[in-house]
């Protein structure tokens, strides 16, 4: 394929933004090359600025789940647009998506919307601290929360792709409040704990991570973290800035049948606006200013247009009762494709998948945390990636991302995406 026209704003966008992109996963740093410039995106197909057709398994990282373009969300936003764009003031559909949101998810009964997942992981974070009184969290090596400061610890994805596993700007009183702890190894678990008694405030894990690729929770990693988060009174918080309202209705929470104290949204909830939300129980909720003393804020919060836009999302997923089959079907499908041509033509790999996120290891271990997905982020992904660029096929320039499926993509797409692999293979 030809990108004259991506090349050329490229090198016009490094002149004038650092490093060419607004957020460094899209500079192509970890499979080389030069970024594509997306002109529009329609359903499952992306057209880029040189007028080629892709189609797309990134989906804007997500919250695409029903196709670029999805009408009911362009024409609530539209509509919402010609009364008014942002007032700084309540609205009742900030109510509205509020009130299905809370009716979707388990073990919720208020939501606070904020702009980002960032923001909305940072405050569920500050919640936790406010409301247990103790000061030191547990994340896991690979997951990742968005680049505030107390998660810059080995967070996987765009760090990891640029080999820094942690960020000059990171103050050494922010990082020893952060304990680095294994993904789905309990054990590492329990023996911070008992080593930082009545220190910890909480455990903040993507419970199905998608930022060292798709890694499912095993050996009941999600129970015991529960149980072990009751043992010693520490809050439990699940990022499902990527698993909430895809996964299923009420995201990981509903699919494993564990219950969060926080729960953290993005992605889906915004319908492709610039959306996050934390959501816990009253109790939880009410130590939120201006009920309590933890303060949160922020002037575009709940923004009429980003809340059209969920709200008309949500809605569609709630009355949808078959989506969420066909989303896992259709990623059952791929799955299972492309696992049959690496393997006719001999390319080592491991396949991982939980409803519609599903990612590719070039390594013959399995891959259960962010150890043993590092391995498979070598020259035959580069080469993965680029030639099924060439083949029509976007997937994320990092070995470190799940893809994500979305329900427009046809049978036909899923059939031209595997024999892509199937011809990319054979060089491999």
């Amino acid at each position: 394929m030809i990108y004259k026209r991506s090349s050329a704003l490229f090198a016009e966008a490094e002149k004038v933004i650092p490093g060419g992109v607004n957020s460094p996963v899209r500079a192509f740093k970890g499979v080389g090359g030069t970024p594509i410039f997306v002109k529009e995106a329609k359903g499952a197909y992306l057209y880029d600025e040189d007028g080629n057709r892709l189609i797309d398994y990134i989906n804007s990282w997500g919250p695409m789940i029903l196709g670029h373009a999805f009408q009911p969300v362009v024409d609530a936003v539209v509509e919402k647009a010609k009364k008014g764009t942002s007032f700084g003031m309540p609205t009742e559909i900030e109510t509205e998506i509020a009130q299905l949101a809370v009716s979707m998810v388990p073990n919720i009964d208020k939501i606070r919307f904020v702009n980002s997942g960032t923001e909305a992981c940072m405050s569920a974070v500050r919640l936790a601290r406010g409301y247990t009184g103790k000061d030191k969290i547990i994340k896991f090596a690979g997951c990742y929360h968005g680049h505030s400061d107390s998660f810059l610890i080995q967070a996987g994805s765009g760090l990891s792709t640029f080999g820094t596993p942690n960020s000059p700007g990171v103050t050494q009183g922010t990082a020893k409040d952060t304990l680095l702890a294994n993904y789905n190894d309990i054990d590492n678990v329990k023996a911070l704990m008992e080593a930082n008694k009545n220190e910890i405030a909480c455990v903040i894990v993507e419970p199905v991570p998608g930022n060292m690729g798709c890694i499912p929770p095993i050996n009941n990693f999600l129970e015991n973290l529960r149980i072990l988060c009751d043992e010693h009174h520490i809050l439990l918080i699940f990022d499902e800035v990527m698993s909430g309202f895809r996964l299923a209705k009420g995201g990981a929470q509903e699919l494993y049948g564990v219950n969060a104290d926080i729960a953290c949204f993005g992605k889906v909830i915004g319908g492709g606006l610039p959306v996050g939300a934390f959501a816990a129980r009253a109790e939880i909720m009410n130590h939120l200013a201006p009920l309590g003393p933890v303060y949160q804020a922020g002037t575009l919060s709940g923004n009429p247009l980003a809340m059209a836009a969920g709200l008309a999302m949500l809605k569609t997923l709630n009355e949808d009762a078959e989506i969420f089959e066909r989303l896992e079907a259709k990623t059952k499908y791929l799955h299972e494709g492309i696992a049959r041509v690496l393997t006719e033509n001999k390319v080592t790999h491991t396949i991982n998948r939980v409803g519609s996120m599903i990612s590719v290891h070039f390594d013959e271990a399995a891959v259960v945390d962010f150890e043993t997905a590092a391995k498979g982020n070598n020259e035959s992904f580069k080469k993965f990636f680029h030639g099924l660029l060439n083949e029509g096929v976007y997937i994320a320039p990092s070995a470190f991302e799940t893809w994500f499926i979305t329900d427009a993509l046809s049978y036909e797409d899923l059939d031209f995406t595997i024999e892509a692999v199937n011809k990319v293979s054979k060089s491999m």
